[in-house]
Parts: C-alpha cells; structure tokens; sequence
C-alpha cells in the first residue's frame, strides 16, 4: 500500500514546504476585506500583516468540504492507494469533524487523525505520519498511533496585544481595555483538545520568562521519568521580522541546552486571532 500524507496550513506547513518533506497542504482560507485568499498560495504572510496592522477586516473558517475532497481526489489519483489526514485539533475547530463526516464516502481509503494539536506539535505529527508511511505503515495503523501520542505534546502561546481576540470576540472590549492599560500579556494552554488560560504578565520581558517557566514545570511534572532523548522543544510565532523569531528561538534554545530548538511560524489562520508579535513554545515527543 502506498500512504500519503496530508495537512493543513495550520501545521505551519505552507504548499512548498510540503513538497520538500513529502507532505499535501490544504491551504486554510482567510478572508480580507470581503476577499478570500489561501494561505501560502495567494497570501503570503507579509501581505497579511499588512492588511491586519492596517485594519482590515479579517476573518477565517474552516476549508470547504469542495476544497478537501479536491485535493484527495487528486492524491489518490497520483498513485497513492490511501491517505491519512492531519487537520488541526477537533478543540479548536470543526474542521476535523467535517473531515471525518467526509471520509465516509472513501471506503477506508481516507483515514482522518484527530491528535488534539495545532502549529509545530501538529507539524511533529504530519513529520512521524511521513516516517510510519516510509516504513510501510499503511493509514489506519498511522491514525492509530498518531492518536494514541496525541497527548505528549503541549502549547504556551502569549499575544502582544489584546485587540485580536477582543475582535474575534475571545475577551471583552473591557477585559481588553484594562489590559492594554496595565500591559498585561494573556498566556494561553493548548494541551490535547482544549485551549486554556495559563497566566497573565505584566511586560514583554515577565511574560517571556513565564512562558519558558511554564515548559519547565511541564518537564518536571509531566515528563518526569520519560525518555527525554524521544523528547523535542519547538517555538513558534507571527513576528513580522525574521530577526525577532530567531532572537526568540534562539533565548528558548539557551534556557533548554542540550535540545535542538525548532521554530515555526504562526499561521495567518492562527495568527488572525492572536495578532503581530505572539509567541509560543512547546514540547512533543517523536516516535
């Protein structure tokens, strides 16, 4: 059996990328202005940055049932026998669910993998399907795997401003007021299906700190005993400059030597709800 891979844009993984690991990318769109553009086809992060910073009117939705299935036709009829889907957590949006309602209609030759992860953690899992493929693995053995490791993974991301998510209506104007007065930077959790408050901090350098804290707390309580050498750290963001993302990998790789740190950038879905400047970080475990 010949197994193909397929994701969608919130791993992180644009349409190029793919193609260099071996992975198909169903771009998510997002709509600008009443316009609705693809992710890493017709909009590029740069142009979307603009249109946010410049007060666009942004929003986004899952891909269309059209689009899916489009895109599986065309695999399964460039010689792959199956393929296993890789979208993002079903906790974050119904586009895993309407996967699987799709994948009815192909006889078990679409297998849909709903591992609760999003950005680099999902990234890792379209990285180990690829692996299990090569090593002769056929769909539904990949799904299973993938979703019985869909919990070692975890997720602290910080936005720099509050004024996204009081637009996609995540916080109130009030909530989102007082902070931006008090610089308060909000801390989310993604671990497994559900998306959290962690902690708040006051100040760009506090809410770094905290946010490296709260790996290492995770290493010490939830890692405790594990193989640490299956064991990876990622980062991630939506910094408009690529110095900044390397300036945050790079004090992620310094508070965690002896790991090879990866980043990743936020992607314009993810990064319509969080704004300019967020960062993450994170840990998963490969296979």
């Amino acid at each position: 059996m010949k197994t193909a891979v397929v994701t969608d844009s919130n791993s992180g993984i644009t349409a190029g990328m793919g193609k260099k690991i071996g992975a198909f990318v169903v771009p998510m769109p997002v709509m600008i202005d009443g316009k609705t553009y693809y992710e890493g086809v017709n909009l590029t992060q740069e142009a979307f940055f603009q249109s946010q910073m410049s007060g666009g009117d942004i929003t986004t939705s899952q891909p269309s049932p059209g689009d899916v299935m489009d895109l599986w036709g065309q695999v399964l009829a460039d010689g792959y026998d199956e393929l296993v889907y890789i979208p993002m957590s079903s906790g974050l949006s119904n586009s895993c669910a309407s996967a699987m309602i799709l994948a009815e209609d192909y006889d078990g030759k679409v297998q849909v993998v709903d591992n609760h992860r999003i950005s680099v953690t999902q990234y890792a899992s379209v990285l180990d399907a690829i692996k299990l493929a090569n090593e002769g693995k056929n769909a539904l053995e990949i799904k299973k795997t993938l979703e019985e490791a869909a919990y070692d993974a975890s997720i602290y991301i910080a936005v720099d401003t509050l004024e996204f998510l009081k637009k996609g209506g995540r916080i109130t104007p009030a909530a989102a007021a007082i902070g931006s007065v008090l610089n308060i930077k909000p801390i989310l959790s993604i671990q497994g299906d559900r998306l959290d408050a962690y902690a708040k901090a006051r100040g760009i350098k506090r809410c770094r700190a905290k946010l490296i804290e709260a790996l290492k707390n995770d290493f010490k309580e939830r890692l405790d005993g594990a193989d640490m050498s299956k064991v990876r750290v990622g980062t991630a963001g939506s910094f408009r400059r690529a110095e900044d993302a390397e300036a945050w990998r790079q004090e992620v790789a310094d508070a965690f030597p002896g790991f090879d740190v990866v980043y990743g950038n936020l992607g314009c879905s993810i990064a319509s709800h969080t704004g300019p400047e967020a960062r993450g970080i994170g840990f998963y475990k490969v296979l």
